[in-house]
């Protein structure tokens, strides 16, 4: 499939359901459970989201179970600082496991299967260094060779593999292949390794092993054991199926899982890649994992995504076996509707320029009622106040307007949100001619936006008062990357040249309503005429940050 970019039709039919519904009609299956496997060696991103999504919300379709377990067959790229925010990333999303378990947990089952295969001469210990055994697979044109290893005595493996389980030789010395078909047309059927020497600290199991199973081996033990009934998995996943399905069968392991793939999340204008998006936290290109630019889950939260949205664009795409590459902006319009329906209202100056009300008396102040939120009048009113000073933004005035500029300027009259129709009198600049400050003149008798006379402007400024605001740092994020698709690139050394330049831009001195500097960590508001701005962690009473987290419009594309 080309390129495209997904809709609500995708989501009409899904085939997993349908093997499901066939299995259980069959007999094959009387209950249903599935799991969500990830390997605790970096953060989630948008790809696992989908997967969450499908293993999770599948389980509660059938009234089934669905198990967290973390792979953690290789203890030298693992960490509990993974594990950690990986529970915490499903539990945000708005899922919650039946039970926690990692492979680990299963690894002495997991090693008395390799024994069982070794009994059966399914399995042998190969000398041979990692280079001829990647030479010996073959091509998908050519068939692989046997290894000089191949008909070792069982014996003699059995010996070899426990004094490899001991300790007795050094990482990479030896491994153990399954063995089953060199000249297989899957080239994953070719003897794979299902054991390989690794003398490292696990992070649970300490240093019990120095010999680990193979992600291929481990996975459909890990699903037998678990009672898991369908291994539901990515579409890269698809030609490992056959061997996933051989250790069942050689192993006799009843009620054996079924793996079904779909296809994967690719979405533009980001990397999703572990090891590429490692480097660029370890680069310094991003602030960390939980940089707002990132794809990473922990990252779209500390941006303001909401955890409802994600899960709603994640359903609009759909379960499919084609593969696509969905538009950044469907992601954006799915965070854009839910705000819309859901954030509060507030006013906030990005880029201030101050207004003084020349004919506004000293000691006077109007309270002004709005709506918090206008589609949900439930959501009750509250009270801002106007002052003779104000703020507005600095691009609501200009001196010598062009074209159709209807915002504040020495021809037109305009309206304050919510308050009064003001216009232009003087303005006061500094030494170099910048203009520091614009005096106006107000009418009294258009408070709330009706005069006498029905007169109506074109205009109308959002604004905060100069006396009752707090200041703020904004940080306006765009998207990361100012290629569609940036992990095309050879390497990782070309991701610097792909980076978009604009991809943040840190405003000081911004000026918001005072009572939202007590706002929440993570709390969302729409900034009238700007777009939606969630609290960032970093955020204190002191220092008030607020992050981008879309704008109300896509303006993206406008810029390329």
């Amino acid at each position: 499939m080309s390129e495209e970019i997904l809709t609500n039709e995708v989501a009409v039919s899904n085939f997993i359901h349908d093997f499901i519904d066939e299995d259980l009609a069959e007999g094959v299956y009387s209950k249903i459970q599935t799991r969500f496997p990830p390997e605790p060696n970096g953060y989630l991103h948008i790809g696992h989201a989908k997967a969450i999504c499908i293993d999770f919300e599948t389980a509660e379709k059938y009234g089934g179970k669905c198990n967290l377990r973390l792979d953690d067959t290789n203890p030298t790229k693992e960490d509990v600082e993974y594990v950690d925010a990986i529970k915490e990333d499903i539990e945000w999303l708005g899922f919650k496991w039946d039970n926690v378990y990692f492979a680990s947990d299963y690894f002495d089952f997991i090693y008395e299967c390799a024994l069982k295969l070794i009994d059966k001469g399914l399995a042998y210990v190969d000398e041979s260094t990692p280079e001829q055994i990647k030479e010996m697979r073959g091509t998908l044109t050519e068939p692989g060779t046997l290894s000089p290893y191949r008909d070792r005595p069982i014996e003699e493996t059995k010996d070899l593999f426990a004094r490899m389980t001991a300790g007795e030789f050094d990482n990479g010395a030896m491994v153990l292949r399954a063995k089953i078909d060199m000249a297989s047309s899957n080239i994953n059927m070719r003897d794979p390794i299902i054991y390989r020497i690794m003398k490292a600290h696990h992070h649970r199991t300490g240093d019990k092993w120095c010999v680990y199973p193979m992600y291929d081996f481990a996975h459909p033990l890990s699903d037998a054991k678990e009672g898991v009934t369908h291994s539901l998995c990515s579409l890269e996943f698809e030609n490992h199926r056959p061997l996933y399905n051989w250790f069942l069968e050689v192993l006799e392991i009843p009620e054996a899982p079924r793996q079904i793939e779909f296809a994967r999340m690719n979405l533009n204008y980001t990397l999703t890649s572990k090891r590429k998006c490692l480097k660029l936290v370890n680069d310094g290109l991003v602030s960390g994992w939980d940089d707002p630019r990132m794809a990473t889950i922990c990252g779209m939260r500390r941006r303001g995504y909401p955890a409802e949205a994600i899960r709603n664009f994640v359903d609009k795409i759909g379960v499919s076996k084609a593969y696509s590459v969905i538009d950044y902006a469907l992601l954006e319009s799915c965070v854009r509707d839910y705000l819309n329906t859901n954030a509060d209202r507030a006013m906030a100056v990005l880029r201030p320029l101050k207004v003084i009300i020349d004919n506004y008396p000293e000691d006077k102040e109007d309270i002004i009622s709005v709506d918090i939120n206008p589609i949900k009048p439930e959501f009750g009113k509250k009270q801002v106040t106007f002052t003779k000073e104000i703020f507005i933004e600095q691009d609501d005035f200009m001196l010598n307007p062009v074209g159709k500029y209807f915002r504040l300027c020495p021809e037109k009259e305009v309206r304050l949100k919510g308050a009064y129709y003001i216009k232009y009198a003087s303005h006061e600049t500094d030494e170099d001619g910048n203009i520091t400050a614009v005096h106006c003149t107000y009418d009294p008798e258009s408070f709330g936006g009706e005069t006498p006379d029905g007169r109506k402007v074109k205009g109308t400024l959002h604004w905060v008062s100069a006396k009752y605001c707090k200041d703020a740092e904004v940080r306006l994020y765009e998207r990361l990357f100012n290629v569609p698709n940036p992990s095309d690139e050879e390497g990782v050394s070309s991701f610097a040249d792909n980076l978009n330049p604009e991809s943040l831009t840190v405003l000081e001195n911004c000026k918001i309503e005072a009572d939202l500097a007590a706002a929440e960590t993570g709390s969302v508001f729409q900034f009238m005429r700007q777009g939606y701005f969630s609290v960032d962690p970093d955020s204190t009473n002191e220092k008030v940050i607020f992050n981008r987290t879309v704008a109300l419009k896509d303006s993206f594309a406008k810029k390329g």
